[in-house]
């Protein structure tokens, strides 16, 4: 397969955590099972250190949150310099940039969030007092929401890093995502696997979607065949609510898309916080999986409607 960089082959761009690539190499290896004619040697992955990498001893919310995982990697495929990039999508602001789209994504993972504790075996029964460290808002929001008894902490790192923190004693426990421990075969780790009524997940958690260039119509037919439209439609959805509530990055909300059984209709579940976990708002909708961007607006706009103007500027 030659790239629009003559014989350079196809370029996978991603970030260099190990989690990251294994996403990679999960595309990588999608694509060499749908397209036989692929020579392995010929897809190169090429690791692109991002802002939200490089800078670890501030919240995401304090450095911009939007897009901290993604810019430069989309720099270098508007530049030319890779063909596609592997995001999570929990990552991937709601606005791509111009000239890029997002039509090829992964089977979508558990998106549920683990629990680790050094004391107790689920959220009820952490000790009183017990620190939580976690860098994402969503997650915080809910914790206090449940457990206001507990100090909540920045924590940010990769998986291994926040694991080693807790060994350490630095945290009493720590929630990280079960897609990603799943693909870097380390759930067996966790202490408990939480319910998504107890923790409501990140839009697009557990989902790998593929960017590539709009006009590069020989490598939307080469990511055709990887697609998942079940996926596409949920994390759609998700997406499209997100993008209704997303005045400000440092709201903490939440949203979970399922295909009811049967397949043609679809639940949403969303919500939206204070960072403090005393007000919570929840939506929950269904309808024809066909209109699954339409069922995330609508569920945006109620839970807008429900917060008010004053929730998302009361939000530090």
């Amino acid at each position: 397969m030659a790239s629009s960089r003559g014989d350079k082959g196809l370029r996978i761009g991603t970030r260099g955590s190990p989690l990251a690539l294994a996403q990679a190499h999960e595309v990588r290896d999608r694509l060499l099972a749908a397209h036989p004619e692929l020579r392995p040697d010929a897809i190169k992955i090429v690791v692109i250190r991002t802002t939200g990498d490089k800078v670890q001893n501030r919240t995401l919310a304090e450095i911009g949150g939007k897009g901290l995982f993604t810019k430069e990697i989309e720099d270098s495929l508007t530049d030319g310099e890779i063909d596609i990039a592997v995001h999570s999508m929990k990552d991937v602001p709601t606005v791509l940039p111009r000239g890029l789209v997002i039509d090829c994504l992964l089977p979508r993972e558990d998106p549920r969030d683990a629990l680790f504790a050094r004391e107790g075996t689920s959220l009820a029964t952490l000790p009183a007092g017990c620190i939580l460290g976690t860098a994402s808002l969503r997650r915080a929001a809910q914790v206090k929401a449940l457990r206001p008894d507990l100090s909540v902490v920045p924590l940010r790192g990769n998986v291994g890093t926040r694991l080693r923190k807790l060994a350490e004693g630095e945290v009493g426990a720590t929630l990280l995502a079960v897609a990603g421990l799943k693909r870097l075969g380390r759930l067996d780790e966790a202490t408990a696997i939480l319910s998504t009524e107890e923790m409501l997940p990140a839009v697009g958690q557990g989902a790998i979607g593929v960017e590539r260039r709009e006009d590069d119509e020989a490598m939307a037919a080469l990511l055709a065949p990887i697609n998942h439209p079940e996926t596409a439609a949920r994390v759609a959805a998700e997406r499209a609510c997100l993008a209704v509530l997303d005045g400000s990055c440092r709201t903490p909300i939440a949203a979970l898309a399922e295909l009811e059984p049967g397949g043609s209709s679809l639940r949403l579940r969303a919500l939206i916080a204070q960072p403090d976990g005393i007000a919570v708002h929840r939506d929950e909708r269904c309808g024809p999986v066909s209109a699954a961007a339409a069922i995330g607006r609508a569920a945006g706009e109620a839970l807008r409607s429900v917060g008010g103007p004053g929730f998302f500027r009361s939000t530090p």
